[in-house]
């Protein structure tokens, strides 16, 4: 198999990390679909990463299709519950988790285009997205040690990842740390795993 990803993507990042939770070999592509050489676009037709190339050819794309492939091809490490209602929990934390990464992501291409061309109103609305979305993984996580009751799971993946690229790209503006004492811990712990530690982004 192969991952074709970008070292910052936190979407990337969250595939990395469930490959070496699960110990699974994967080489990784690096591609950044921005480039104008970026051969993304042969294996999604949206152009975005990451996408999983399996042995036979077959690309898989969106980052929540891919963790989900990997959680069946191997029984080590769980990202998943068996039960359908704490599966869907864990789901919905991934899903709260993307989208603050979408909204930062949003922001962070709008302020790369000049000054005069950039629309505020449009980033005021991605900024009110990403501060919902912490308030509400606060909420959630309450004072549990993992986000779900069961452990350790893919809704850690998909918020630790989510906080780690706020880190990267907002770290002066965004200081979630200071608001949400629980997310802080549970940053923290996540910090510990080597799976975390082997993907951290480069500044």
């Amino acid at each position: 198999m192969k991952l074709i990803a970008s070292l910052t993507s936190p979407f990337a990042r969250k595939v990395r990390v469930v490959l070496a939770e699960k110990h699974i070999e994967c080489e990784l592509v690096v591609d950044i679909p921005w480039n104008e050489d970026s051969h993304v676009p042969d294996y999604n037709p949206l152009g975005k990463i990451p996408v999983l190339l399996l042995d036979d050819g077959t690309a898989l794309f969106d980052s929540r299709v891919i963790v989900e492939y990997l959680d069946n091809v191997s029984p080590v490490g769980r990202m998943f519950p068996q039960d359908a209602h704490s599966r869907i929990l864990v789901k919905r934390w991934e899903a709260l988790a993307d989208g603050i990464c979408d909204a930062a992501a949003a922001i962070f291409i709008e302020k790369k285009r000049a000054q005069d061309q950039q629309n505020p109103e449009w980033i005021i609305r991605q900024e009110g997205k990403i501060f919902r979305g912490l308030e509400t993984l606060a909420e959630y996580l309450g004072e549990k040690p993992w986000c779900m009751e069961t452990g350790f799971s893919l809704a850690d993946i998909a918020v630790g990842c989510a906080l780690g690229y706020l880190d990267l790209r907002f770290a002066e503006k965004i200081k979630w740390r200071e608001g949400y004492p629980n997310l802080a811990r549970l940053a923290t712990k996540l910090s510990s795993r080597a799976s975390f530690n082997s993907t951290e982004p480069p500044v």
